[in-house]
């Protein structure tokens, strides 16, 4: 018998009966959720198996996949006995390679680059979260408190302990987190504060992508823009989140005109294609959006947190280039 312990943050072991206690940053946790966590690489349908079959018992008796774990109850996780063909290979992945803002002994902030997912799935082999886990295995408690799209680059939290994830979220439901971000548009603007009220709606699109729209019977969706610096054809825009749809900074500005510089999805394709071309000037190959600050209550120690993230150089060069371009003079507001 495999004695875990505290340490339910680990791996079991696969050959055999591990009996996991369950500690205060587990307490409240689905025991699914929490299986998934602890067993590595298997798959999710063989998780229910092992719960439908009671072989995964709680003080010794069967639970449902619902349950939900208190600090003090054992665990009894079975061997894992899969076929080989149901074993998900994990796939190489490159270590961590972008800078840590924050760190302490309840959260981690790092700044995202561009390009790189918050976690695998939907044709992702591995995101920032499988990067973190790969390269911290003695790592209890690693988390994703929020998503950040691929496409774009900026801070984001992971929670190291279970009370953080839940303080966190607490705080998001109740608009609590002071989220901004930078967004370069394109087309003309001239508010210098706009209140965007549109209520969004998720689809799929016949290839089964998901994409986002207005629609009046979507969630209600509250984003507010404050212009920084304004170019001919072009504005830099702070972006400030009152709810937290998908997408919904993107397709805000789409909604009124202004899409986002480089969006693939919502923005001016054809400008997009012209700004891309090798040797463009202005020129820039990835979308201009980028979550630059953030405010929180410390989920640990209850004081205000600030944390800031610089603009990526692909986006601070195109913004050298409005402002040198005698055809883009800018105007600073």
């Amino acid at each position: 018998m495999n004695e875990l312990g505290k340490t339910s943050g680990q791996a079991v072991a696969a050959d055999q009966v591990s009996m996991i206690e369950i500690d205060d940053e587990w307490a409240g946790q689905r025991i699914d959720n929490f299986l998934m966590r602890v067993c590595k690489g298997v798959p999710k349908s063989h998780v229910y198996r092992i719960l439908r079959s009671g072989e995964v018992r709680v003080n010794k008796g069967r639970v449902s996949a619902d349950y939900r774990l208190e600090a003090g109850d054992t665990v009894r996780v079975p061997p894992i006995r899969i076929a080989a063909k149901e074993v998900e290979t994990p796939a190489w992945m490159p270590p961590p390679s972008y800078a840590i803002v924050h760190e302490d002994d309840h959260l981690l902030v790092i700044d995202k680059p561009a390009g790189l997912a918050v976690h695998g799935g939907s044709g992702v082999s591995f995101g920032v979260i499988e990067q973190l886990r790969n390269a911290r295995p003695k790592a209890k408690y690693l988390e994703l408190v929020h998503r950040l799209d691929r496409e774009t680059s900026g801070l984001l939290m992971i929670a190291k302990r279970r009370s953080a994830l839940v303080s966190l979220h607490e705080q998001i439901r109740e608009n609590r987190v002071d989220k901004r971000y930078l967004a370069c548009v394109a087309g003309d603007w001239h508010d210098r504060r706009r209140a965007v009220k549109a209520p969004l709606h998720k689809y799929l699109t016949p290839d089964g992508e998901r994409r986002v729209r207005v629609q009046e019977d979507g969630l209600a969706s509250h984003t507010i823009f404050n212009l920084i610096e304004r170019f001919a054809g072009f504005a830099l825009l702070e972006c400030e989140l009152k709810t937290g749809r998908t997408h919904q900074i993107r397709v805000h500005l789409q909604h009124v005109g202004t899409p986002i510089v480089g969006d693939e999805k919502y923005g001016d394709f054809a400008l997009n294609k012209q700004l891309a071309r090798s040797g463009a000037k202005p020129g820039i190959r990835r979308m201009f959006l980028h979550a630059y600050k953030l405010r929180i209550t410390h989920p640990g120690t209850g004081a205000p947190l600030e944390v800031e993230a610089p603009l990526p150089d692909e986006c601070r060069q195109f913004l050298n280039q409005l402002q040198d371009d005698e055809g883009h003079a800018a105007k600073t507001v």
